[in-house]
């Protein structure tokens, strides 16, 4: 499948130009003015919330406002007020006051429908946001992350994006105007409906060439199952060092021993699509040291997004694999910058080294609590599975 994005080109094209060096299709239609109608009342809102519901395809953008506050402690705290809502279907953008409106849960007839699919560029304040509005989506796709599968993260940007997919050059010029003022100016209603209308036709010219990326970065894969003790480290909630947390797992009689270390990790290798965890994934697996997973990582280096071959990369050469600088050697041509820079850093480091090793101790505090510290250890130690269990029972020993 890598053969479809990545074109010919000659051994030393790669090697220093910046940005994507792939292929990219014709650029598609820029979408027709349609009717923007702004809402402040309940009634406003109740309407467009009927005609909302007959598109099965919704962009959704989000304008908010920084706003401060004391705690009890002096400090002053930050967060963000959702100020405007802009839900575009074909030919009709909806803007909605979230400011006026106190109430917008009759949104949620749209947004929390698992049968209508929620466009978001960069969906992860967004979400937020409409959460703390009480409106939790239910399916969506993020563009900016399907974006960065084909493209790399530095050309995932909406204007870049645009400016790659219908050759239109986005006015950003009111990004950080106060969205709090009211009545918004007409200049200022319109800007906040175009980012959601160009979403719209983002997602259209994605859907017709990269249709492979947005099903992985499809929200119902966030929640493709693994063992219990992975999840945390997917989710990026773990706030300890891996060794930590497998430490008290097999204190805890959760996790048995290496091999079930290993076979959970290899499961969950197999049954991730989802980009963002399948890198979580390879990342944990380097953590842990757990070289015997390297021919499953292999695989990965020619995986179709550019961040699972980052990745892969990244976990192949910390593991210290023994070939892994020629498999790696070839990406130094990959269209996506990002992983050419993965494998230029990779090829960097000595592959050949002796392994390291993550050690954790700790030190406990009079009231109970712990400290733990993570230092490299250099001493080369059995792979014999007394060895490895007693080395992390001394991590938690009283």
């Amino acid at each position: 499948m890598l053969n479809d994005i990545v074109p010919q080109a000659e051994p030393d094209a790669h090697l220093e130009q910046p940005g994507y060096l792939g292929i990219t299709p014709p650029p598609g239609l820029p979408p027709e003015k349609g009717q923007r109608v702004w809402i402040d009342r309940p009634q406003q809102l109740l309407l467009a919330v009927h005609i909302l519901k007959t598109s099965h395809v919704i962009a959704v953008d989000a304008e908010f406002t920084q706003v401060r506050s004391a705690v009890q402690t002096g400090v002053s705290n930050t967060s963000q007020r959702l100020a405007l809502l802009q839900l575009a279907m074909d030919k009709q953008c909806f803007v909605v006051d979230a400011l006026r409106l106190h109430d917008l849960s009759p949104l949620a007839a749209v947004v929390e429908d698992p049968s209508i699919i929620i466009l978001l560029h960069g969906a992860g304040s967004d979400l937020r946001v409409m959460a703390e509005r009480g409106l939790h989506v239910a399916h969506y796709f993020d563009l900016e992350a399907t974006s960065r599968s084909v493209f790399g993260q530095h050309e995932s940007s909406l204007a870049a994006m645009l400016q790659r997919a219908l050759h239109v050059r986005l006015d950003k010029s009111l990004q950080r105007t106060d969205w709090t003022r009211r009545p918004l100016p007409p200049a200022m209603v319109a800007y906040a409906a175009r980012d959601a209308e160009m979403t719209l036709a983002l997602y259209y010219w994605l859907n017709e060439h990269y249709s492979w990326a947005l099903k992985l970065q499809e929200s119902t894969n966030l929640h493709e199952p693994v063992a219990a003790w992975i999840e945390p480290f997917l989710r990026g909630s773990v706030p300890i060092p891996a060794e930590v947390v497998v430490a008290g797992a097999i204190e805890q009689g959760s996790i048995a021993n290496r091999e079930q270390l290993v076979a959970d990790c290899r499961a969950a290798l197999t049954n991730l699509t989802h980009p963002m965890r399948c890198n979580r994934l390879l990342r944990l697996i380097a953590d842990l040291s757990l070289a015997e997973l390297s021919p499953d990582i292999e695989p990965l280096l020619t995986a179709p997004p550019a961040e699972v071959r980052a990745g892969a990369i990244r976990a192949l050469s910390r593991l210290n694999v023994e070939h892994a600088q020629d498999l790696i050697r070839p990406l130094l041509h990959d269209p996506v910058q990002d992983v050419r820079k993965a494998a230029q850093t990779a090829l960097r480091t000595q592959i050949h080294k002796e392994p390291h090793k993550n050690v954790a101790s700790h030190v406990k505090s009079a009231d109970g609590t712990r400290r733990w510290t993570v230092v490299e250890s250099h001493e080369t130690d059995s792979n014999d599975e007394s060895d490895w269990k007693a080395r992390l029972r001394s991590m938690i020993d009283e």
